[in-house]
């Protein structure tokens, strides 16, 4: 069931298509659909009584067992639709929210699914507990459905803090990890979920990565060596997909996991060239990346799945909106040097060369450089030490600040 609303962003030739295959993947069965236009939702059913009587004759009609809506509803909304359909009835969050839950491979991605789904049910509780309303006592009476509801929240809110102090530790440790990785300049796949980040990665760098034709295919991010053909490298990023209207609570969850996109020198931004939503998908990556503070984040969009373009019009008509973009098929080749020399080009105006000279005895801006520049050279005179170095331009802040005095040379490429 899919309400559409003015501000409602979808594909205008099938407004279900994602939902259907949100629902698919989640492993339901999909025996029916039906839309509705409005300008305002129903504050009581989000659809109306009108339309909850059609929905009820399709439910029963294919003696379904579950409805799916593709928006957000409400609690109460809910639980009036669960009243008069006689059904299950669960929105577009819970859909993802319960791919997630399959999917989640390992503790961190656990841990930030269980804290997402808690944050969803926490104003839901009152729904599982309305079989036990008849208990009810008298004014100022409460009875043991009640009770036990406030103890249930309470319950569920201890366990929010206690995966919200757990994450943060792998936050920490994530940024530590990434800080940390030394000197080769980090690159990392970003995009809408199925637009090929995968099928990209394996292209790149034999990763390896599970690749499946479905959406959240890849939940929990890898990094390996992309070696670049004329001498090299970098450190290649998987991602989790984005969504339409990711709910709020994932985004804020899996921040831990998209830390590699938080601390990248450059994003690609991988698109499904071959979907007819593939510009309504860009603005969903981009209203993401925004909501993580990635907005300002060097970005190459990469058009992905070109030889699956039924119209090669439909490719030119998005490459003339995004002129910057590379066109690959990461499934055939084709396409990979060009992002290869593009993914140079960014990078050379993101690293530069220069000398540091620092004391010999500031350990601190010495380990740092260890960490973070490709040193060529070293000399010593004195108490002073002047290394030659390449190193990302991210990094001149903290040796100012940390009593390093900088020259540059921006001419020379990265290697």
């Amino acid at each position: 069931m899919g309400v559409i609303l003015p501000e409602s962003e979808i594909n205008p030739d099938d407004p279900l298509d994602e939902i259907r295959g949100l629902a698919k993947t989640a492993g339901l069965i999909v025996v029916g659909s039906m839309l509705q236009k409005r300008h305002q939702v129903d504050i009581a059913t989000y659809i109306g009584s009108g339309k909850v009587e059609e929905l009820k004759e399709l439910v029963e009609a294919h003696e379904a067992d579950l409805v799916v809506f593709d928006n957000d509803l409400g609690p109460a909304q809910t639980r009036n639709l669960e009243k008069l359909l006689g059904v299950k009835v669960i929105d577009r969050t819970e859909v993802i929210l319960d791919i997630f839950a399959t999917r989640a491979r390992t503790h961190e991605a656990h841990l930030q699914v269980e804290l997402a789904q808690l944050e969803y049910a926490m104003p839901r509780l009152k729904r599982m507990w309305t079989h036990l309303s008849r208990y009810k006592g008298g004014i100022g009476v409460r009875g043991p459905g009640e009770k036990q509801l406030e103890e249930d929240r309470r319950l569920v809110m201890h366990r929010i803090q206690d995966l919200k102090a757990k994450l943060s530790k792998v936050q920490a440790r994530k940024e530590r990890e990434v800080a940390g990785r030394g000197d080769a300049p980090t690159v990392s796949l970003v995009g809408y979920t199925n637009a090929g980040k995968s099928t990209l990665m394996n292209a790149l760098t034999d990763a390896g990565v599970l690749v499946e034709d479905k959406l959240f295919a890849t939940l929990d991010t890898r990094t390996r060596r992309w070696r670049f053909r004329g001498g090299g490298h970098v450190l290649l990023s998987d991602t989790v997909g984005f969504i339409r209207n990711l709910p709020h609570s994932l985004v804020a969850s899996f921040k831990a996991t998209l830390e590699e996109a938080r601390q990248a020198d450059l994003l690609l931004h991988v698109v499904d060239s071959s979907s007819p939503e593939a510009e309504l998908q860009i603005q969903a990556v981009k209203s993401v990346l925004e909501e993580l503070g990635l907005a300002d984040q060097p970005t190459i969009l990469v058009l992905n799945k070109s030889d699956r373009v039924p119209d090669r019009s439909f490719l030119d008509v998005l490459k003339a909106h995004h002129d910057d973009s590379v066109t690959i098929s990461a499934a055939s080749g084709d396409g990979l040097e060009r992002l290869e020399q593009a993914v140079r080009e960014v990078l050379n105006e993101r690293a530069l060369d220069a000398e540091v000279e620092t004391g010999v005895e500031n350990g601190r801006v010495l380990a740092y450089l260890a960490q973070h520049a490709q040193i060529h050279n070293r000399t010593y005179d004195d108490d002073r030490v002047v290394l030659q170095c390449r190193l990302p331009r991210r990094c001149l802040d903290y040796l100012n600040e940390h009593g390093a005095h900088v020259r540059t040379n921006d001419q020379r490429q990265y290697a």
